[in-house]
């Protein structure tokens, strides 16, 4: 799979739209809308980290 669509299945994940996904990581909306259309790299220690913060959260949020 892309990156590209990994960054798009990850958002989709955390049932967020473009914008909120840039302003939850700080990234520039346009930035997000190229990496999903694959007009622009996203270096994987990015990918890496953003799947890293959205699992512990995830982790921080359900804890029993």
């Amino acid at each position: 799979m892309s990156r590209g669509k990994e960054v798009k299945e990850l958002r989709e994940k955390m049932g967020m739209n473009r914008r909120e996904f840039s302003d939850y990581y700080g990234i520039p909306y346009r930035t997000v809308q190229d990496w999903e259309a694959e007009k622009r790299e996203l270096p994987e220690y990015l990918l890496r980290l953003m799947k890293y913060r959205a699992e512990v959260e995830y982790m921080v949020k359900n804890k029993s």
